[in-house]
Order: C-alpha cells, then sequence, then structure tokens
C-alpha cells in the first residue's frame, strides 16, 4: 500500500458568487418603498498552507478534487448573502507550486506560508446598490461570478540541511538510523529505501536534519531506476554526503567509480555544483572494507574531499563525522541572506491603459478583451432587458463603442467579448446609441414619480406658494 506520494496532480475549484436580489421595499401605506434588494456573498478560496505536521501528498492522491463553497444569493430587505466559506489544504513544507506546463507557481517553504491556488468569484450587486440618481428603482441584480477552476501540480522537495547519496545498499539508511532516531527500513538488497527518510542529529550546540535519499544508479537523472523520482529531495540540502561502500561483491564497481557515477547524475540533474561534498567510506568493519579505504582515501583528498572513515554497524567515526557536518550546516544558515520583511510591490497601470483590447479577428469579427468587460458579461442576466442595457451603458462609457468604430467595425458585423471558448457574440449596430441618452431613463420607475415623502410634498408646496407670490408681484395692470 501506498504510504509516501510526493508528486500530485490535484484539480482545484474555487466557490462561485453569490446572485445579487432585485428586491422593492413594501409595506402597509408604502408599497414602493424603493430598492432593497441585497449583495450576494463571495466564492471561498482554495489556499494552500504548510503545515509541518504533514510529511506527504498521500491525502491528495487519494481525492485529487478540491472545492469551496459557494457565496449564498442575497435577499430583500438589504440582506446580504453569506460569503463561502474558504477550503485550506495544508501541504508540506517544501512543496512547490506548478501548473500543467510545469512553471512554478509558488515555492512553499517555512511554517504558515500560504498560496491562493483558486479565487473565489465576487457576488453580484443587489439592485439597492445599482440605484443612483439615474437609475432610482432598478428591476435587476447583477449575478455572482463563477470561482476559479485550476489543474495544478504539487511536488514535495524535502526540507533538510544534509542529503546523503550513493548506490543502493551504501548504508545509507544505516547511517540516518545511528546518526539519529530515524529508524528507517534496512535490508541488504536493492532499493530497501523506497522513500526519502529524514532524521534530526545534535551535534554540540547545533541541531540539524538529514535526508537519507533513495539509492542512485547510472542513468538516474533520465528516469532510469527511483533516481529521478528523487533526485529533488537534494535541491534544497545544504550539503551533499557522498556514502561509499568498501565491502561491495560487485566485481566492477569500487568507491571511486561509484563516485564519479553519482558525481555525473548529480551533474546532468543540474543546480548542486555549489553544495560543500563529504565522502563517506562506510563499512569499514569488514576486514577487506578497511584496507580498502585506506587504499582510496589518499585518491579522494587528493581531488579535494573530505573524507571519513566509518562504520555504522560498529559506530566508529560517527562522533567526528556528525561535528563536521555541524560546522558546514552552520556556515551555510550563516551565508544565508536575512529573510526581509514582506514588501508590497505596486505597479500602477500605464496612463494610456484602457483597460480593453480591440482585436479584429476574421472579416466581420471582433473580438473585446479586457478585466472589465468580461466581468460584466459573466455578472449579466441575459434574459432581463433592463440588465442588458445596463451593460450596454456600461460598455460605452468604457469606450468600447468608440474603440470598435477606430477598429473599423460596420453594422451587422460580430462583436465577442471573452476569450474564444467562453464568449459572447452579438451583432453589433453602430446607429443605436448605447448610452443613456438612446434608453432614456432606464431603470427607473414610473409608478414611483408620484410617490414622495412628506417634506418633499411640504418643500415643493412652499415652492409653488413662493412662485405665484412672484407672479403676483412683478403684474403691472394696464
Amino acid at each position: 500500500m501506498t504510504t509516501f506520494v510526493d508528486r500530485v496532480e490535484l484539480h482545484v475549484a474555487a466557490g462561485s458568487g453569490g446572485h445579487g436580489c432585485a428586491s422593492v421595499h413594501r409595506e402597509k401605506f408604502k408599497p414602493l418603498g424603493g430598492p432593497d434588494g441585497g449583495n450576494g456573498g463571495r466564492g471561498g478560496d482554495v489556499t494552500l498552507v504548510v503545515d509541518q505536521s504533514v510529511t506527504t501528498l498521500l491525502e491528495y492522491h487519494h481525492s485529487p478534487h478540491r472545492k469551496a463553497t459557494n457565496g449564498k444569493p442575497g435577499e430583500g430587505g438589504n440582506r446580504s448573502g453569506k460569503d463561502g466559506q474558504d477550503l485550506v489544504l495544508p501541504v508540506p513544507d517544501g512543496t512547490v507550486v506548478l501548473d500543467k506546463a510545469g512553471n512554478v507557481l509558488a515555492d512553499l517553504v517555512g511554517q504558515g506560508t500560504s498560496y491562493v491556488a483558486a479565487q473565489g468569484g465576487r457576488g453580484g450587486l443587489g439592485n439597492a446598490a445599482l440605484a443612483s440618481a439615474r437609475r432610482k428603482a432598478p428591476g435587476f441584480a447583477l449575478l455572482g461570478e463563477p470561482g476559479d477552476l485550476q489543474d495544478i501540480v504539487l511536488e514535495l522537495k524535502t526540507v533538510a540541511d544534509v542529503a546523503l547519496v550513493g548506490y543502493p545498499s551504501a548504508g545509507k539508511s544505516s547511517l540516518i538510523s545511528v546518526l539519529s532516531a530515524a529508524k528507517p527500513k534496512i535490508a541488504d538488497y536493492p532499493f530497501t529505501t523506497l522513500v526519502p527518510n529524514l532524521g534530526v542529529v545534535t551535534a554540540g550546540a547545533t541541531v540539524y536534519t538529514i535526508a537519507d535519499v533513495p539509492g542512485l544508479i547510472p542513468g538516474a537523472s533520465q528516469g532510469k531506476g527511483l533516481g529521478l523520482e528523487f533526485l529533488r529531495h537534494v535541491e534544497r540540502c545544504s550539503v551533499l554526503v557522498h556514502v561509499l561502500d568498501t565491502a561491495t561483491l560487485e566485481s566492477e564497481r569500487d568507491p571511486v567509480s561509484d563516485l564519479d557515477v553519482i558525481e555525473e547524475e548529480l551533474k546532468q540533474y543540474g543546480g548542486l555544483g555549489d553544495r560543500p561534498r563529504i565522502v563517506v567510506l562506510n563499512k569499514i568493519d569488514v576486514p577487506d572494507g578497511k584496507d580498502l579505504a585506506e587504499m582510496v582515501r589518499p585518491d579522494l583528498e587528493e581531488r579535494g574531499y573530505r573524507v571519513f572513515e566509518v562504520s555504522a554497524v560498529a559506530h566508529t567515526g560517527l562522533k567526528e563525522l556528525s561535528f563536521a557536518l555541524a560546522d558546514l550546516v552552520a556556515t551555510a544558515r550563516a551565508a544565508r541572506p536575512k529573510e526581509e520583511a514582506t514588501r508590497i510591490v505596486i505597479r500602477p497601470k500605464a496612463v494610456d491603459d484602457a483597460g480593453f483590447t480591440v482585436v479584429r479577428e476574421d472579416e466581420g469579427l471582433f473580438r473585446v478583451r479586457g478585466e472589465k468587460p468580461e466581468r460584466w458579461v459573466r455578472q449579466t442576466d441575459f434574459n432581463n432587458d433592463e440588465a442588458v442595457g445596463y451593460l450596454a451603458d456600461r460598455l460605452n462609457r468604457l469606450g468600447v463603442e468608440e474603440e470598435l468604430m477606430k477598429a473599423g467595425a460596420r453594422s451587422g458585423d460580430g462583436v465577442a467579448i471573452g476569450p474564444e471558448d467562453n464568449a459572447v457574440v452579438f451583432d453589433w449596430e453602430p446607429s443605436v446609441m448605447a448610452g443613456a441618452e438612446m434608453l432614456g431613463r432606464r431603470g427607473e420607475d414610473h409608478r414611483m414619480e408620484g410617490v414622495r415623502p412628506a417634506a418633499q410634498r411640504r418643500r415643493d408646496r412652499d415652492a409653488e406658494r413662493d412662485e405665484a407670490q412672484r407672479e403676483y408681484d412683478d403684474f403691472e395692470p394696464f
């Protein structure tokens, strides 16, 4: 049964915004008290958050589809809908978020680090929020926006200070078991370690983590064996430790050639050339192993490596190795730049940015793209003529009609707003004005014209009396 997963494809869906409400306040002696439709609630986000108690992506391997809740629709009486609940997905420290094309979207390192993988949709405005001096009683409301749908890939890169690399059965698991309290599976057959193991080592005042990476073989960087699956787990490590087997039973292998093979695989993988290396000659408790270690040590030191002869079984040479690793880890930590406070980057739009573009695609077809016009289309109820007229007003004020005329659009040409797979297409009639000049007092309710508050009626009566007095004073008899 699978117990460790370090790469999954996740399908996340944010919640959609609730629809706005179109309602008119009514009560005794006040049948038309004005619009009181509330706004729809915001859809819930899908957020990835680093949780150090989580060590694998197994949960998302079994359940790759995740969805946040939708916002509730608005109601009459100026009652806004409830926001959708955000969905928080805990991920291990060191998780990298990528899109389907392999582009890195986020690198999540450190407890509490978060990334919004899918943004919830906005709630639609109710007719109370749409009311204005010109549009006193809108008979429509805006629809809620759909939430984002994203297909993302999560990759786990182990966060450790030291990585043990080497051939299968070189003794890496045995070494980590005696240096730390980790209890990995240990056996004398190849590929005993099928998942990275982590251990915590204390050497004096330094505490560091050490990772046992599954064994590498020639061709690992191209996917042979298990190497490609787990080479990414050494990317975050500060120190690389070559664990070389001095008691191998394979006649064609020796510690020096093993080192050359592993170094070539690390080079092919890339990005690890600046990491300090230490060579560990393991299994010197075997008589032939001790002799071979003494034979190859001068050659390795001549190459510039710091060499340690150890025996995980006899616990020989472990203290010196542990403190040497602690010194390298401390040096690497001191060289890291200090974390800066979170900075807010403001990127103002260009002064000539209209917020949309008009492109002529085919003969008689123009496409309008832009955040505002596409959002307005998604929020429009096309079964309501008044809502469609409101959309026309907004597009006209934005300057879409003017740009269409500049682009050469003529009567009857098709205009598509939005992407190809989800666009609204209509026939353009430039002779028909889209603004309030043509539509008159769109959104007003003529029934409300005779309904005036008492104070307004008194002001109107006083104004009429004053006007009559002025006319009387200015009257001159023949």
